[in-house]
């Protein structure tokens, strides 16, 4: 399952999305917003990274208008690893290297049909694990106070 959010920024994004997963028979849950009209992200962001870090959801996608302001607020629940993506190489990267639970994209920086090849590459990108999973591990560390 894939848990979505946006804030009017990132509301567009997030309709073309929900097309996309319809189409593919993807389960999802919109945690909103639903529509245009002018909403803090951080709410948006919390509701999301809570249900990919509880396993409620399996990742998460969210929009705001540059991908940057929703991505930061959702990295403050333990356990998210929200990446912005602006084009293919990194949507692909950040799932193989970085196991990447959300994606985060903005409105105002690519259009309705990029955010849907990224969504589709992030979705369908396995973690390559080996290194980067000792990488990963040493996130995990930081987020706990631990030493590296």
């Amino acid at each position: 399952m894939i848990a979505l959010g946006a804030d009017h920024g990132g509301y567009n994004l997030k309709e073309a999305i929900i097309v996309y997963l319809k189409e593919n028979n993807i389960e999802y849950t919109d945690y909103g917003c639903y529509s245009e009209e002018s909403v803090d992200y951080a709410v948006y962001a919390k509701k999301v990274a809570e249900a990919v870090a509880s396993g409620k959801a399996d990742k998460g996608i969210l929009c705001c208008g540059t991908g940057i302001g929703i991505s930061i607020a959702a990295n403050k629940v333990k356990g998210i690893r929200a990446a912005v993506v602006t084009n293919e190489f990194c949507a692909e990267m950040t799932r193989r290297h970085n196991d990447a639970n959300i994606l985060a994209m903005g409105g105002r920086v690519i259009d309705a049909q990029t955010a849907v090849k990224l969504a589709d590459i992030f979705l369908n990108t396995e973690f390559e694990g080996g290194r980067h999973q000792r990488r990963i591990d040493q996130i995990t560390k930081i987020e706990n106070g631990e030493e590296l």
